[in-house]
């Protein structure tokens, strides 16, 4: 193959994903700015609902949850593509005996398996979170108990940050661990990589991902910090340091909003 046509195959590659990348970001924002200025439901604990999880007048559970699933993947998208976009390059690489073209196709073909995982998981946690919260505003104790609950949730998260389990799937996450070989030009291959990578990334991520969660899932400052947190943890030379360091950070917020909803409960 030509060093033109090498050329030209691999700026489609990172063209794709710019434009995939920029579509993402501008619908979660469409999405999002309205959620972050809307007024959000008083609870009792003296913390606010997200109007996220709460299903429109008339709505059934499947339009709520396919609504849902379609501003999650956007965000996931327009969140994850920093750190994913490498990993599909070395997969690019690694696909053997095809053309340019054809690996860029199957590239696109991982990416599209990876985000796959990351949408049947929020297909997963909507109906979780609109339940948890219906229940919440039917019996104010259980409100009460939320900002508490939420620091002691962010505990959690940060604790696994220092954990073997994280290492081993932020290790996967960083090398592409199925891209140390050469790999078929199938597009079967390429659809289980990507999934595969997907259930690695969302078991990397699920600290971080509930910090999202507790933050407001579609509040844009906690998805431009959870970004940043990912694409360093991935990216940087040091990842497994920064990983702990992200977790550190993790368990001190955990240890103020803990304290803050107990002292607030003793008022």
């Amino acid at each position: 193959m030509s060093r033109l046509s090498q050329r030209v195959s691999s700026q489609a590659f990172f063209a794709v994903f710019a434009l995939l990348f920029v579509s993402s970001a501008a619908m979660t924002i469409v999405w999002g700015a309205p959620m972050s200025s809307m007024d959000e439901m008083p609870m009792p604990g003296g913390w606010s609902m997200s109007m996220t999880w709460m299903r429109l007048p008339g709505e059934t559970w499947f339009a709520a949850t396919a609504s849902f699933v379609g501003m999650w993947t956007a965000m996931m998208i327009a969140m994850m593509l920093p750190s994913l976009v490498p990993m599909l390059w070395r997969y690019r690489a690694a696909v053997a005996g095809s053309l340019a073209t054809t690996a860029t196709y199957l590239s696109v073909i991982a990416g599209a398996g990876y985000f796959l995982v990351w949408a049947l998981l929020g297909a997963a946690i909507f109906p979780i979170g609109a339940v948890l919260m219906a229940l919440e505003m039917q019996h104010p104790a259980l409100a009460r108990l939320t900002p508490a609950a939420t620091g002691m949730a962010m505990l959690v998260g940060g604790g696994l940050q220092f954990t073997l389990w994280k290492a081993r799937h932020l290790a996967c996450c960083r090398a592409g661990s199925a891209c140390c070989r050469r790999l078929p030009a199938r597009v079967g291959t390429a659809w289980r990589y990507g999934m595969s990578l997907g259930i690695h990334c969302v078991h990397c991520c699920a600290g971080l991902t509930a910090v999202l969660l507790i933050s407001g899932v579609m509040d844009l400052r906690a998805m431009a910090v959870v970004t940043a947190a990912i694409t360093l943890e991935r990216l940087a030379s040091g990842g497994d340091r920064m990983a702990r360091v992200i977790g550190a950070a993790m368990i001190c917020a955990g240890l103020f909003l803990t304290i803050r909803a107990v002292i607030a409960g003793l008022a």
